[in-house]
């Protein structure tokens, strides 16, 4: 307990410094992971190679992930003409890893959407733009939020790594407190890069209830109003 109250300045300017490399690469993923989601969706409704070919994307996008975190992080320098100690290095990482991990989950977000309800608005005379917007990416919501929940976890987990390269985040705390041996300061950083992570997934779960009031209830009587809302994009296409 000394050692943290006599580090104060250490472990905020570190838990700043995480949180700064753990936001731009959730958000990026996130961004670019729903174009991905929706075009393999396309292709994997078709048949022969278009099929084929979204299938392969899913494929080649996970496989991302099984890059090993530290040799990335040394190789990019080298890729992008960057400092090794430059932070960019470690969001363009995390980035690659947040693909890795959200792009299936977005293409399987927008698949199970409801086929007849996407037809109904088809019929609605909605052009693809209004059709993905106002229906498919409310009714993926869900699902896309899990996804970005793993997202952040793994993303907070592994801005650590960055640490072994110099570049500061709450991992100084454990790679400092390994070389020194204070035990303390390697349980301070476990702990509040685990608290980090759960404050940003409690952050996801809140954004998610305010801009998907829908998904609040659960059982039956959110199963319900969700019908209701697809009976009714339904009867707005007979009566067109």
């Amino acid at each position: 307990m000394n050692w943290v109250l006599g580090n104060l300045d250490t472990i905020t300017s570190n838990l700043i410094a995480h949180v700064w490399l753990s936001i731009p690469p959730i958000v990026i993923s996130f961004v670019l992971s729903v174009p991905i989601g929706l075009v393999v969706s396309r292709l994997r409704k078709r048949r022969g190679a278009a099929h084929a070919t979204g299938s392969t994307i899913v494929v080649v996008a996970s496989l991302l992930y099984a890059i090993p975190s530290f040799p990335f992080f040394l190789a990019l320098p080298a890729i992008l003409g960057t400092s090794i100690l430059d932070p960019v290095n470690v969001v363009i990482a995390l980035t690659v890893y947040g693909i890795a991990l959200m792009a299936r989950s977005a293409a399987d977000a927008i698949d199970a959407v409801d086929a007849e309800v996407v037809g109904a608005s088809e019929a609605l005379g909605y052009s693809p733009a209004q059709r993905f917007f106002k229906v498919e990416l409310p009714l993926a919501g869900p699902v896309l939020l899990a996804g970005i929940r793993v997202v952040a976890v793994s993303t907070v987990s592994l801005v650590t790594v960055g640490a072994l390269l110099g570049i500061a985040n709450l991992g100084f705390l454990l790679t400092d407190g390994l070389k020194r041996g204070i035990s303390v300061e390697i349980l301070t950083g476990i702990v509040l890069t685990i608290a980090l992570a759960l404050v940003i997934d409690g952050l996801l779960v809140l954004l998610g209830r305010i801009v998907m009031p829908w998904t609040r209830g659960t059982g039956r009587a959110a199963r319900s109003v969700r019908r209701r809302a697809a009976a009714d994009v339904r009867a707005g296409e007979v009566s067109a």
